[in-house]
């Protein structure tokens, strides 16, 4: 190596042990080591503990936190799953002083940075004509469409739920308002 190469080189090193007031090399290390790695980029969209509601037939639901990871907002315009044949975006609204369950207009909404919660009694993706039945700890594939046509994959697993009034079965309380 040159001269002019290692000066620069040792005006580096000894600017950052004076810099941490010691002489110890466990100072310098992190220093080298952040500058050679690089950052794993995170998936666009992403969901968390995702579960799908346990049903022998008929319909269900799948719910879980979806999780923006860019600097705009994202949103899912579609869903599908081998489960069932058709699957809604939902959602639980005040219609007249009757909580009803309907298909929810413009798609789920995913803040910059933020999360959105897809839960029993609020959004929701409605499985209708599930195909085959779901047990607890059944592992059911499925897919999002973003609006820009990205997807995102996951599996969502079966899981027990007795709450509310939520049956997601026809004839439930909180049927379908297209009004």
């Amino acid at each position: 190596m040159s001269p002019r190469r290692i000066a620069p080189a040792g005006i580096l090193i000894a600017t950052v042990m004076a810099l941490s007031g010691c002489g110890s090399q466990s100072t310098a290390a992190p220093v080298a080591a952040a500058s050679s790695t690089t950052p794993v980029a995170a998936p666009p969209l992403a969901i968390t503990d995702p579960w799908v509601k346990t049903t022998k037939k008929g319909m269900s639901a799948a719910f879980g936190t979806l999780v923006n990871n860019t600097d705009g907002d994202v949103t899912v315009v579609s869903g599908a799953s081998p489960l069932s044949p058709e699957v809604e975006l939902h959602e639980v609204v005040d219609s007249k002083g009757k909580m009803v369950m309907r298909p929810k207009e413009g798609g789920f909404v995913i803040p910059a940075r933020g999360t959105h919660q897809l839960q029993p009694g609020g959004d929701h993706l409605m499985l209708m004509g599930v195909t085959e039945e779901v047990k607890p700890g059944a592992q059911i594939p499925f897919t999002l469409t973003l609006k820009d046509g990205e997807t995102l994959e996951f599996t969502a697993v079966g899981k027990d739920f007795a709450g509310g009034k939520e049956d997601y079965q026809p004839g439930m309380d909180m049927g379908k308002d297209h009004g």
